[in-house]
């Protein structure tokens, strides 16, 4: 594959996540986060978008969203999870992306805000129709996502190469 053809990235923040009496890395998904994890899932699969990897966070709540959104797809990526996504700033989760091989084109990555928030604002340096106005007036809630293009290589993400193409809530 040509580092010249567009790198897609879906930025993924996990279902709404239940508070028992465990470590904030071990908390599950609550009933809302079920559902809403395999309907985001099903809007995804909608999209045609075949992922060729996904990026997880360790963390209980990441782990169940991606379980339960990657059953409603046709193909099921490459998965590797990833510690570093956990709690991680914008910058480091660039650090991440910036590690993914060049033969990958589509990198869905599912992780926790503000980081994957932030993230979204910083690649985005263009969107295309109301994409940005609908994630501003909505912010990033639970399972919600955003999808952005980038021309170039892996290595070459940075703040404000990449174009937000399409955004999806709970409720959009």
């Amino acid at each position: 594959m040509s580092v010249a053809e567009p790198r897609r990235i879906v930025l993924f923040r996990h279902a709404k996540a239940d508070w028992p009496q465990v470590t904030d890395h071990e908390r599950p998904l609550a009933e809302r986060g079920r559902m809403d994890a395999a309907v985001a899932g099903r809007k995804l699969a909608d999209s045609g978008t075949t992922f060729d990897l996904a990026l997880c966070s360790t963390s209980v709540r990441t782990r169940e969203t991606w379980k339960l959104a990657v059953h409603e797809l046709a193909h099921r990526p490459k998965t590797v999870y990833e510690e570093r996504v956990y709690e991680a700033s914008p910058g480091e989760l660039i650090a991440v992306l910036n590690e993914v091989p060049d033969d990958v084109q589509t990198v869905i990555l599912i992780g926790h805000n503000p980081g994957v928030h932030g993230l979204t604002e910083i690649l985005a340096g263009a969107a295309e129709d109301d994409a940005r106005e609908r994630m501003n007036r909505r912010g990033f809630p639970a399972a919600a996502f955003a999808v952005l293009t980038h021309e170039g290589s892996w290595k070459a993400l940075e703040p404000g190469v990449a174009t937000l193409v399409d955004y999806w809530a709970p409720s959009e």
